[in-house]
């Protein structure tokens, strides 16, 4: 169960970053918000996975 829980965790991470990746490509300038929007993103992913596993 844990390791269902993990995988689902890094999945979700690398489809956000799959999905800025691909809106960010094209583009010279990313603006420090939308980066620091990605990584909260990514970390709140990730974080609420940790909060679940910590409580089982």
């Amino acid at each position: 169960m844990t390791e269902t829980h993990e995988l689902d965790a890094i999945t979700e991470a690398l489809s956000i970053i799959d999905r800025a990746l691909g809106e960010m490509l094209h583009r010279e300038l990313v603006s420090t918000n939308e980066v620091a929007d990605l990584l909260l993103d990514v970390r709140s992913a990730l974080s609420h996975d940790a909060e679940v596993l910590a409580k089982n």
